[in-house]
């Protein structure tokens, strides 16, 4: 499983780097914040853990995505069993919990 740390992710959000995350916390987790994007590129896409497997179809196998919750064990399961379905994902360790960048 590939990983990133939450400072790497961070870095790449100041850079502008349009970045595709998914957010796999509930909805009443997301009310406390998620990742913001920049100028012109949306945030966090909050799809929580138990709806990944029906919402999947959203996504865009040729697309890299970070995926996220409150402290990368949620996240973590979403990314093997998306990476186990063909799709490129990493895992931001640590979750919101290592997050200190701004919140949305």
């Amino acid at each position: 499983m590939k990983e990133m740390t939450a400072k790497e992710v961070e870095f790449l959000v100041n850079e502008g780097k349009a970045l595709n995350i998914i957010d796999v916390r509930e909805v009443d987790e997301i009310a406390a914040g998620k990742i913001p994007g920049a100028v012109n590129i949306p945030g966090a896409v909050n799809i929580p853990l138990g709806l990944v497997e029906f919402r999947m179809h959203e996504l865009d196998k040729s697309k890299e995505y970070i995926m996220v919750c409150r402290s990368g064990g949620r996240s973590g399961r979403a990314t093997q069993f998306l990476e186990s379905q063909g799709y490129n994902v990493i895992n931001m360790q640590g979750g919101m919990l290592s997050w200190e960048g701004k919140v949305g």
